[in-house]
């Protein structure tokens, strides 16, 4: 991670809590595993078929400590931190297994603690482990990782780079209200409360317009002005980037310099506690991406996915924890990017969809180096909402997949209730990634390539067991996550 993003009174801290969480890992062993993804890629239903999975003995043929049997007892607990909301693991799987119903997304940070017995596979092992390992999954929006990178700026540098990317390619149209309003404001006239109001709301509706499901861009910082919580209408909230701005010191009681007040409030008071309070402590980490939708929405969507995951990348503290730098640092030293929805593909299509999903973050880890860090790339399905089938089609076996369209989704004009199945056919992604970038950069601006047929499924229904009891939530690759991320602190 770029030293500008912390302090040295952030590093001290965090130096403190790793030798306190050091000490504590000796007698009660655990792992933070943070879990967050760019809009709309399914954080909460990642984490529900997760534990789902794990609490009822779900096929996790790729997890080895529970396929040998060496995992014995696997119960929820409470979670360490008091202050932090619990994840409610209860109503999300209630509504995805009962209701089939997609369960609401992440708008704040939680936590929940899942505990493993297990058996060491090593002679070694089994002398010295207590043969108990506590995951403490900590979720949280994406948006508010992407905001991390703000800390290395100042109000100048964010305004600049905002209104740079706010005038390039679809989002020019998207914030052509908000960029002729600030073009209107002189940065050095007397600041005025209502002239900042106005100013935050168009900038907001700008991001909100990025963000919706016809655009699907994914670089959106400030990201607590899309997800305001108990802050909406504090100062801290109440700034936008400002253009033209001259050099020097602002003068006292001007709009520049109250928005670059109010935008160091937001640093202070939002962005810098989330990062040392809860990013900075974990251990490793998932990060889920639509790539699919991005896909469908063209080459703009495609690259601000590419662009919001190198900044992602960045902001990691990524590297090995040795036995002696673990006692004053922690590193994040295994990451998964994961595109989830594979279950929108047929299973010929997964493989590229990992090769499309790889070539997005390649350059970013060639930036970063990762300084050791392990990264899987995988295209994963948390729960699984159709089946594989073959039609006939003009003499020709056609693979396709097989579910139940969301009320109100459309197929060649056909508009679903949410109640009858469909076959579909989703379309092929090319072998090579490099051919489909390409044909993405050949389509003019906006234009979408058409490759999938993309639309929403309802929950498959669960069938039970004669005894009543609900199956366990099907997926794709979900055991090779797990194994990935937990798998080396069973061994």
């Amino acid at each position: 991670m770029p030293p500008s993003l912390t302090t040295l009174t952030d590093e001290a801290l965090l130096a403190l809590d790793a030798l306190t969480g050091r000490a504590t890992n000796l007698v009660n062993p655990s792992i933070r595993l943070g879990v967050t993804g760019l809009s709309r890629a399914g954080k909460t239903v990642f984490i529900s078929s997760l534990v789902h999975n794990l609490l009822n003995g779900g096929r996790l043929p790729l997890f080895e400590a529970g396929r040998s049997g060496r995992v014995s007892k696997i119960r929820l607990e409470p979670q360490p931190d008091d202050a932090v909301p619990r994840f409610q693991y209860e109503d999300h799987i209630r509504a995805l297994v009962a209701d089939r119903l997609w369960p609401d997304s992440t708008r704040a940070i939680s936590q929940l603690r899942l505990t493993l017995d297990y058996e060491s596979a090593s002679g070694w092992g089994r002398l010295f482990s207590p043969g108990r390992l506590s995951i403490d999954i900590v979720d949280y929006p994406g948006e508010w990782l992407l905001d991390l990178p703000l800390l290395a700026q100042d109000f100048r540098a964010f305004s600049a780079n905002t209104v740079a990317l706010a005038q390039s390619g679809i989002r020019a149209e998207l914030a052509r209200d908000w960029l002729a309003l600030s073009a209107t404001m002189d940065p050095a006239a007397e600041a005025e409360e209502a002239t900042a109001r106005t100013l935050a709301e168009a900038f907001t509706a700008y991001l909100k317009a990025c963000k919706s499901d016809e655009r699907s861009l994914s670089t959106l910082p400030p990201g607590r002005f899309l997800m305001p919580g108990d802050l909406e209408g504090s100062p801290a909230l109440t700034f936008a980037p400002l253009p033209n701005l001259q050099e020097g010191r602002p003068a006292r009681g001007s709009l520049h310099a109250m928005m670059e007040r109010r935008y160091e409030a937001y640093k202070t008071h939002v962005v810098r506690p989330f990062f040392r309070e809860h990013f900075a402590r974990l251990d490793r980490q998932i990060v889920l991406i639509d790539a699919l939708q991005a896909i469908n929405r063209g080459a703009e969507a495609v690259h601000d996915l590419e662009r919001a995951l190198g900044d992602v990348l960045d902001c990691f503290r990524a590297g090995t924890n040795s036995f002696l730098s673990s006692f004053v640092t922690r590193r994040i030293d295994r990451i998964v990017i994961a595109a989830t929805k594979a279950d929108h593909l047929h299973h010929e299509s997964h493989a590229r969809l990992e090769a499309v999903t790889r070539r997005l973050v390649e350059r970013a880890i060639e930036r970063i180096g990762m300084s050791g860090a392990g990264i899987e790339v995988m295209a994963l399905a948390s729960v699984r909402a159709t089946r594989e089938a073959t039609v006939k089609h003009d003499g020709e076996d056609l693979p396709v997949i097989v579910g139940v369209p969301m009320a109100g989704e459309r197929i060649n004009g056909e508009i679903f209730d949410g109640e009858r199945k469909t076959a579909i056919f989703p379309g092929d992604l090319p072998k090579d990634p490099d051919s489909l970038f390409k044909e993405l950069e050949s389509l003019p601006e906006g234009e979408a390539p058409h490759l999938l047929n993309f639309v929403r499924f309802r929950p498959p229904h669960i069938e039970e067991t004669g005894g009543g009891l609900k199956l366990s939530v099907p997926h794709i690759r979900l055991d090779r996550a797990l194994q990935y991320l937990i798998g080396d602190r069973l061994a």
